[in-house]
């Protein structure tokens, strides 16, 4: 079994530290990551990616260091970013086929990855269109289509639902779902109810440190007593708030 590792990593702009000693060690399985904007999010997506380096740390794909197995990580690895980085112009299947292209598959196999990705996202029968015709829920649906190619063992979705109407964001996390056997999925958001019935772990983050980790339901249970913002039930956005914005001394950290 394949695990991604991130060892004391770190990373800094200038003055601000992004990424603080950041130690954590993902097995297959979904991984939800909340925090607020600037949490520290997607400097992580992006180290694991080598969209940017980092300053201290290692982070190891099985024993070996991402930067030593350079493109036989990337073969490994979907990554699905925050922005909707998509050529308009293009329709979904000239767009995952140049995706595709850019990540070594050629002919016969080039071919049939771009039907299976756009046929798992139920992308087939729009595949000829423009993806400036596209809404945005679908225009996710084709970020994610990318990202799939190669059968990927990581995946990295970031802000996978950002701006989606209640009944897309579902969708998306009951796909998202499914996506995970005997895969590493790291999904980072602040929208906590993307994560609360998929997650197998919850990471929460705050000013760029791993601040708790642990199942939804013993991060629910690590509430005390005394803190009781709702009459009846704690959620897991009750512990978002708890963990992430009342102060060190009041949850006793």
């Amino acid at each position: 079994m394949r695990t991604l590792s991130l060892l004391h990593v770190t990373k800094c702009y200038g003055d601000l530290t992004a990424l603080s000693d950041f130690t954590m060690r993902f097995e297959p399985g979904i991984y939800g990551i909340l925090g607020a904007n600037g949490a520290g999010k997607s400097t992580m997506m992006n180290l694991i990616t080598d969209n940017i380096q980092r300053d201290e740390g290692q982070i190891l794909y099985g024993k070996r260091d991402i930067l030593e197995l350079a493109d036989k990580f990337r073969g490994v690895l979907g990554y699905m970013p925050q922005q909707q980085g998509i050529y308009e112009h293009m329709t979904a299947e000239s767009f995952v086929s140049y995706i595709g292209r850019l990540k070594g598959l050629k002919g016969a196999e080039l071919r049939e990855e771009c039907e299976r990705v756009l046929e798992l996202t139920n992308l087939s029968d729009v595949k000829h269109k423009t993806a400036i015709s596209f809404s945005g829920g679908m225009k996710q649906r084709l970020l994610l289509a990318q990202a799939l190619l190669g059968e990927p063992q990581v995946l990295l979705l970031d802000e996978p639902t950002a701006g989606l109407d209640p009944r897309e964001r579902i969708r998306i996390r009951n796909f998202i779902k499914e996506l995970s056997k005997d895969r590493i999925v790291l999904l980072a958001t602040h929208i906590v109810s993307d994560i609360e019935s998929i997650a197998d772990q919850v990471l929460l983050m705050k000013k760029g440190k791993l601040i708790k980790t642990d199942t939804p339901q013993q991060l629910i249970d690590s509430i005390p007593d005394s803190w009781t913002p709702v009459a009846h039930y704690v959620s897991l956005e009750d512990v978002y708030l708890y963990y992430l914005d009342a102060d060190s001394e009041e949850t006793g950290r």
